[in-house]
């Protein structure tokens, strides 16, 4: 059964995730409105928008859910070597406007995109009210990738994310997971499986788990250190990219 929700009650409960639809996965609820209010209400109980332009506002809790842990972030060789050598600069909470409209813009594969107007203007309200947050990747000047999405307690929910240049948008990754760890943010809500998301560490737990996660992190305060305003510096996981240089070095083969 799917729910209709009043779009005049943004404070409503939404139903329980586990009444979500097998078919297609996850779907719960239609309606509402897109208000800070229902959009961190729908985030706490493990719901998240997603809709096209022309259809109603869409709500989803897919079993399994995607997840990634900040400390089981893969790092490929190659994606180290970018790190390292290719001078990229990253920040945050500098271009968020610009970040989500990149991540709206079509892609190679799709002209279409879920970001419509009315989603674009409910999270930049959800920025400006400190909830919603974006890493950004810079080449000198130009913005070449980043991400977006929602902080609540110690749980952060990634939106979308682009990439103008190759490994851009996983750098971002990277900074968050970075941040994430040394802020104690115990998951990375992935939403649903990617094979790029996979290749990054993101794993597929069942709703329940997910769930039982969410309630402890999200009991926990949010951090209250401010996102870094100037270039971002890699800070527990330093260490691991840069080993992989010393271990280079150590067995004589080329970084």
């Amino acid at each position: 059964m799917i729910y209709l929700l009043d779009p005049t009650d943004p404070h409503a409960h939404f139903p329980p995730v586990e009444r979500a639809e097998r078919e297609p996965n996850g779907l719960l609820a239609v309606g509402g409105d897109l208000s800070a209010a229902r959009l961190l209400r729908a985030y706490r109980a493990g719901v998240f928008p997603w809709y096209n332009a022309g259809q109603p506002i869409l709500w989803w809790s897919p079993d399994p859910r995607a997840t990634l842990f900040p400390e089981r972030l893969r790092i490929t060789r190659s994606l180290r070597k970018t790190l390292r050598n290719k001078g990229l600069r990253v920040s945050f909470d500098q271009a968020f406007g610009r970040v989500l409209r990149s991540c709206a813009a079509p892609r190679n594969y799709t002209p279409d995109t879920w970001i419509t107007a009315e989603m674009a203007i409910a999270y930049d309200r959800l920025h400006r009210l400190g909830h919603a947050h974006s890493v950004e990747v810079w080449e000198g000047e130009e913005l070449v990738g980043g991400l977006y999405g929602v902080l609540l307690g110690r749980a952060f929910f990634g939106e979308s994310m682009f990439s103008r240049q190759r490994d851009a948008s996983k750098v971002a990754l990277v900074f968050l997971a970075d941040r994430a760890l040394a802020w104690g943010i115990s998951l990375i809500d992935c939403q649903v499986h990617s094979e790029h998301l996979a290749s990054l560490g993101a794993v597929e737990l069942p709703r329940k788990e997910f769930c039982r996660l969410l309630d402890t992190a999200c009991e926990a305060p949010a951090p209250s250190f401010p996102w870094p305003t100037e270039e971002a510096r890699l800070g527990p996981l330093a260490a691991r990219i840069l080993g992989d240089r010393a271990e280079a070095g150590h067995s004589g083969e080329a970084a």
